[in-house]
């Protein structure tokens, strides 16, 4: 499915490093407005895309105020709109940022690297077992929640945690584990990520604006990585007269590419187009 190329302007509402606004730019877009609220992407992003000159830009805002970093820039109609969910392999791949399970870092996961705000060393040491427990149950679909909480709370009593590596071995040692299976961590990780910044409410916020920024014939394009999103982006398609979705069910990683790349096995595409409402 050709979902964004040839569109005069298109809008990456989660840059990153710039693999996508690269391909775009390569396939003949015209201009790519790379969004991000990482300082450190864009820089990285820019960077790399440095050989297109003006046809790239940056901004730097969280995709929930995605009509307004992209008014500020020149872009009141775009042909596309993309996302790129969940954490990237640049800020997965940095022990310092916090995010992975598998390295030793400080327990972080805030996007935006502000030094204020939320973090996850906050949500382990200071909420209440009950309210770690819903994070967890929720925003990670953990069922074994109860009893990860219950371990955190007992190890932070004697001192706090502090490193991804600490929270993941009270978590393995906490839950069963299936051999061959994920990481017993990975759950307890995605529900931290998403409580320290408000992933679902930001997602929720943005779609609208997105989809108020396209010309007709525009495509919105989101790629999900759990159900959680995914359930908030088929509603929203599926409430909105101006948009047509593109396929009945989400488009997912063929096996070949999944094989390739290991991160793409949970990658779920949704797209719609910009119609008028009667054709909807």
């Amino acid at each position: 499915m050709k979902l964004l190329a040839g569109k005069a302007v298109v809008i990456d509402a989660t840059v990153g490093a710039g693999g996508h606004a690269e391909a775009l730019l390569r396939s003949g877009v015209g201009t790519v407005l790379g969004v991000d609220q990482d300082p450190s992407a864009l820089r990285i992003a820019t960077a790399r895309l440095s050989e297109f000159g003006g046809r790239f830009r940056t901004a730097l805002s969280p995709f929930s105020r995605l009509a307004e970093a992209a008014v500020a820039s020149g872009v009141d109609r775009a042909g596309g709109v993309l996302f790129d969910l969940g954490v990237s392999s640049m800020q997965l791949d940095d022990p310092e940022r916090g995010f992975g399970y598998r390295t030793s870092g400080p327990l972080d996961m805030r996007m935006h690297q502000a030094e204020s705000g939320l973090s996850a060393a906050d949500v382990v040491n200071r909420y209440r077992k009950e309210d770690l427990t819903r994070v967890i149950a929720e925003f990670g679909e953990e069922r074994f929640a109860r009893r990860i909480a219950r371990a955190v709370v007992r190890a932070r009593e004697r001192r706090p945690i502090a490193t991804t590596d600490e929270l993941a071995a009270i978590v393995a040692g906490s839950v069963p584990r299936r051999r061959g299976g994920p990481h017993p961590a990975r759950r307890t990780f995605q529900a931290l990520r998403i409580e320290v910044n408000g992933e679902l409410e930001e997602l929720a916020a943005s779609l609208p604006q997105a989809a108020s920024l396209l010309e007709v014939g525009g495509r919105l394009v989101v790629l999900s990585y759990h159900s959680l999103e995914d359930r908030i982006v088929k509603r929203f398609i599926a409430s909105e007269a101006n948009l047509l979705s593109l396929s009945k069910k989400p488009i997912r990683a063929s096996s070949h590419e999944a094989a390739e790349n290991p991160r793409a096995r949970s990658a779920r595409l949704r797209a719609a187009e910009r119609v008028s409402g009667a054709a909807a």
